[in-house]
């Protein structure tokens, strides 16, 4: 497979590291017996899992969701390279909940492509919990259509032990709408997340943010654009980033507000954390404003673990790795806790103190 891909001299890509993928698209899956009762968090809904992106059908539960071609197409670098079969959900109008949906993907080496497309008639809920485990390149698209009043809740932890997670969701918001989407890296491969939400209806609202947990030599990358289009959007972008040992995280959010978006609410808040000096965090908060009435803001800070808390900790007997990890579980719980479902934010929680524990 011949890849054309970004470098480092194009702005957008200037944090990323993509030379891996080039024998991750050649390599070949190696597969065997794959273990994945522990990976499914057990939400009572319908699930799907794809073993190196094909479908097992013995080990899922569609429900509403629907296999096979997608049509969903891209002009993103990475994106545009996903092809074939994947899922589609399509509900119709006040459409009942149907439970959140787990979606698994495992990996066993090589590169896998799959496409997603999600579309919500007017007033429809749906909420969904996807996993990334195993290894390889894992390159998803996610197409996402929400009409008046439709709501999603999107939950993502990619723990893959190794390779490589890109993700890329193309949204669009009709009036009213509502899309939150809580992503969390906390394995060992290294990431590129793109996401483009278009808010194109009045009083619409998006959220998109997380954590990145980074350690070693790896590398995550976020890149989200949110386009206020319409009078009376709200966004918020919250992102934590942890850096340890010789790793580094990056973070781009970018939010553009159109002349006619009046009446906007807007805000980032982009915070990166060093656990040694050798690690990076870089962080770049952009707003572009066309419009008057807006409320629009960002912050950006990287720093280090506050020196009086660790002695504080210290003087009532909590031992130093403890009392690194208490902070920094801390600092990154904010991004997580924005999970509405209970169970789902547990289990999140839970896999970034087993990373920080780790790390202490």
């Amino acid at each position: 497979m011949t890849l054309t891909l970004p470098t480092t001299r194009q702005e957008d890509w200037r944090w990323s590291d993509l030379s891996a993928l080039p024998a991750l698209a050649e390599a070949g899956h190696r597969g065997g017996v794959i273990d994945v009762h522990d990976l499914w968090i057990g939400c009572g809904g319908p699930r799907l899992l794809f073993v190196d992106g094909r479908y097992e059908a013995g080990l899922s539960d569609p429900g509403p969701i629907t296999i096979g071609p997608v049509g969903a197409q891209s002009d993103h670098p990475l994106g545009s390279l996903v092809t074939g079969d994947g899922w589609t959900l399509e509900l119709g109008r006040d459409h009942a909940p149907t439970g959140t949906i787990e979606i698994l993907h495992v990996g066993t080496g090589g590169a896998s492509h799959v496409p997603a497309r999600i579309a919500l008639a007017e007033g429809a809920q749906a909420s969904f919990v996807e996993t990334y485990a195993g290894e390889g390149w894992a390159n998803r698209l996610t197409i996402l259509s929400l009409a008046q009043g439709a709501r999603v809740m999107r939950a993502i932890r990619a723990i893959q032990r190794g390779g490589f997670v890109s993700l890329r969701d193309e949204a669009h918001l009709a009036e009213g709408a509502s899309l939150v989407t809580t992503l969390l890296g906390a394995g060992r491969a290294d990431s590129r997340l793109d996401a483009a939400i278009i808010l194109d209806g009045e009083g619409a609202f998006a959220e998109h943010g997380g954590t990145l947990l980074a350690r070693g030599k790896q590398r995550h990358d976020a890149a989200v654009v949110l386009r206020h289009a319409a009078p009376g959007g709200t966004s918020r972008q919250v992102w934590r980033a942890v850096a340890d040992d010789q790793a580094a995280a990056s973070l781009a959010a970018r939010v553009e507000v159109a002349r006619d978006a009046q009446r906007t609410d807007g805000e980032q808040s982009l915070r990166g954390l060093l656990l040694k000096r050798s690690a990076t965090v870089n962080l770049k908060p952009e707003l572009e404003i066309f419009a008057d009435d807006v409320k629009c803001a960002h912050g950006a800070t990287v720093g280090e673990l506050d020196a009086q808390a660790l002695f504080y900790l210290a003087q009532r007997g909590v031992p130093p790795e403890q009392a690194r990890a208490l902070l920094t579980r801390a600092f990154v719980a904010d991004a997580l806790e924005r999970i509405g479902e209970e169970a789902v934010r547990e289990v999140f929680l839970d896999e970034a103190a087993t990373w920080l524990g780790s790390a202490a």
